[in-house]
């Protein structure tokens, strides 16, 4: 189970009381988590979801926080933290920064169809409209010089077969990243995958887990999304499906000429970031009790997409 921090009832007691919501019935952790320590609440007044922040600088969710604000605000299906009486977003729990959160209804789609892309590019283009006026700026710390920091190292562990793959890969990070950084920007999930959006029958009734939110090219995010919820098990895309996320976003924020030539280029950067960051959990996790995703899932997605047939509609 991915609970890194586990909480005994007494101490969830003492620290649920301040929001005014009743005694606690019942709470469990939640296993699907990789990097955070995540619970179902049940309270007298309702469901809830609590998270514990396990990684990154507790700077950040200051943003995490303004940015949920921001999107509840605009009608969109996310979680955002819930106040004490005083007025309290974020507090402590066992010495780890703590968020209470609504839980949103619906559940997780494991195999996605053409009308599941196209809610998830609705979705998207929708974050992205509601942040690119007033983008709250942060940047991610799993970015393209993350990448290109890391990934070398990381190649010295990969059997042989696999170096000239990422090796190539960063070369094309490192030339096209000034033209990256010229796309259009805008506040970003940046983990859009398919257990981060919840289904409610056909309609898609939330997105979570914002923790690897930032500011970037919308396009990255787009990427980063299509990758996960169109590709085949094999790793190639299937092209019914990423037709149908891309058209519904572009029906709400139309491509720019600069992000139609940067399509396939930005493809294979999402599949490297993810690549890399599930080798270094691999790592660190081996041998423990914590979900870890596989690393080859990204490897043979980068590989499909070395030849990218599926391109944005037209760009304006």
């Amino acid at each position: 189970m991915s609970v890194f921090t586990p909480l005994e009832r007494h101490e969830l007691e003492a620290f649920l009381a301040p929001y005014g919501l009743g005694r606690l019935r019942d709470f469990q952790g939640i296993a699907a988590g990789s990097e955070n320590s995540n619970f179902f609440v049940s309270l007298e007044q309702g469901e809830f979801v609590l998270t514990l922040i396990e990684r990154g600088p507790s700077a950040d969710l200051s943003f995490f926080i303004e940015l949920l604000d921001v999107l509840h605000e605009a009608g969109l299906p996310v979680p955002y933290a819930l106040r004490t009486e005083s007025g309290e977003a974020l507090r402590s729990l066992a010495e780890k920064p703590a968020l209470l959160q609504p839980r949103l209804p619906g559940k997780h789609v494991s195999l996605a169809n053409p009308h599941h892309c196209q809610e998830v590019g609705n979705l998207l283009a929708r974050i992205h409209l509601a942040t690119r006026g007033q983008m709250l700026e942060r940047q991610s710390d799993r970015g393209l010089d993350w990448m290109l920091e890391e990934g070398p190292s990381l190649a010295l562990k990969l059997p042989g077969s696999q170096l000239p793959l990422l090796r190539d890969a960063l070369a094309e990070i490192h030339t096209v990243k000034p033209r990256i950084l010229a796309l259009p920007r805008a506040n970003l999930h940046a983990d859009l995958f398919r257990d981060n959006v919840l289904f409610d029958g056909n309609h898609l009734a939330g997105v979570i887990d914002f923790y690897n939110a930032c500011a970037g090219p919308m396009l990255y995010d787009l990427a980063i999304a299509l990758n996960d919820w169109c590709s085949e098990a094999d790793g190639s895309l299937d092209p019914h499906r990423a037709q149908a996320l891309l058209g519904a976003y572009a029906a709400l924020r139309p491509f720019t000429p600069a992000e139609a030539e940067l399509w396939p280029a930005m493809l294979r950067i999402a599949c490297v970031r993810f690549w890399l960051s599930r080798l270094i959990a691999a790592d660190t996790f081996a041998g423990q009790h914590v979900l870890i995703h596989d690393p080859g899932e990204f490897q043979h997605r980068l590989l499909h997409r070395q030849r990218v047939e599926v391109a944005l509609p037209f760009a304006l």
